[in-house]
């Protein structure tokens, strides 16, 4: 794995925007319907916010830096979407104002994202 990408999300994990620290609040631990979330976390080339691996959900708070980003915002999410994942983008203000309602859109999109294809069976020439 890339060293520097690690070192990078590590950084982002001790600094934290007020937005990310008040999500998280609600995601760790498994506090949030006893789904894992983990935080600044290495996808490919990438590093998310937040993931839900189990249900292949990606969480993103989105500053204003993310106004001059949003055709590489765009592709990012396709690249993620290919991968099977389901990004949600929420701006900043929307979880710092309306926290319940941003949870309240996780957990349908939780509820309703199929978790991944288990692997094959052994069963029928395995």
């Amino acid at each position: 794995m890339n060293k520097k990408l690690m070192r990078f999300a590590k950084n982002l994990r001790k600094q934290s925007t007020d937005t990310e620290n008040w999500l998280w609040n609600a995601l760790r631990a498994k506090r949030f319907e006893q789904l894992k979330f983990r935080r600044q976390q290495i996808i490919g080339n990438y590093i998310v916010d937040f993931v839900c691996f189990k249900k292949r959900v990606i969480i993103e708070c989105d500053g204003s830096q993310h106004l001059d980003q949003i055709e590489k915002d765009q592709q990012r999410d396709e690249w993620l979407k290919k991968e099977g994942y389901q990004v949600l983008r929420f701006w900043d203000y929307q979880v710092l104002q309306d926290l319940d309602i941003v949870l309240e859109v996780i957990f349908q999109v939780c509820q309703d994202h199929p978790p991944p294809n288990p692997l094959p069976s052994r069963e029928g020439g395995y």
